[in-house]
């Protein structure tokens, strides 16, 4: 129903962004890899995020993609029975575009297995219904997640990735522990690096 909306970008934390356009402001469900994308343009107009629509009996979901690529590994995953939208966006905030067709390429059902609410049937499904589909999607992705420069993580980066992890569903204590242990290590972790590498952890 919507290609994508274009307008100014009013808020964004790692999982959510607001676009606002015509006066509407726009919630949109995001990865960490479109959060990448977004972190530098806060503020400013004619941010363009491509979306996709999910209605349900009881709400319609709305989320964005930094670019049709993502949008369309978002798509073939949900089209995997077993596969909702939010399992979908995880598993696209764990692996790049490009990481993601590789692990389906070579047949890595271990790795998507790794992403929580993936059990191995389901990381078996999503390998053979969807790797003949990867060849062309891997050859146009640039490869690596863009990240933003890194910044010191102050209480406000640890809280960020802690917020987006349990929205992620993941329980808190456990995500603290995890957050806490890679900052100890990495001082200097921008946060989405730091919640990419914690949803590896945990």
């Amino acid at each position: 129903m919507y290609d994508y909306i274009k307008g100014i970008l009013s808020e964004l934390t790692p999982t959510t962004c607001t676009i606002e356009a015509g006066g509407v402001g726009y919630l949109l469900n995001i990865s960490l890899t479109t959060y990448a994308f977004l972190e530098p343009l806060q503020g400013k107009d004619n941010t363009k995020v491509y979306t996709y629509l999910i209605v349900r009996e009881d709400e319609h979901l709305l989320f964005g993609f930094s670019d049709k690529m993502e949008r369309e590994l978002f798509k073939l995953l949900i089209s995997v029975s077993g596969v909702g939208a939010n399992t979908a966006r995880t598993i696209l905030s764990s692996y790049s575009p490009a990481e993601l067709a590789q692990i389906i390429e070579s047949d890595n059902a271990n790795a998507i297995k790794k992403v929580k609410g993936v059990g191995t049937k389901t990381a078996q499904k999503i390998v053979i219904d969807l790797k003949d589909k990867m060849k062309n999607l891997a050859a146009e992705s640039n490869g690596a997640l863009p990240l933003s420069s890194a910044s010191s993580p102050s209480s406000q980066v640890k809280n960020e990735a802690v917020i987006a992890l349990t929205m992620l569903g993941y329980v808190q204590s456990a995500a603290e522990k995890v957050v806490a242990e890679i900052i100890k290590g990495e001082p200097s972790i921008p946060v989405e690096k730091l919640i990419k590498e914690a949803l590896r952890k945990l």
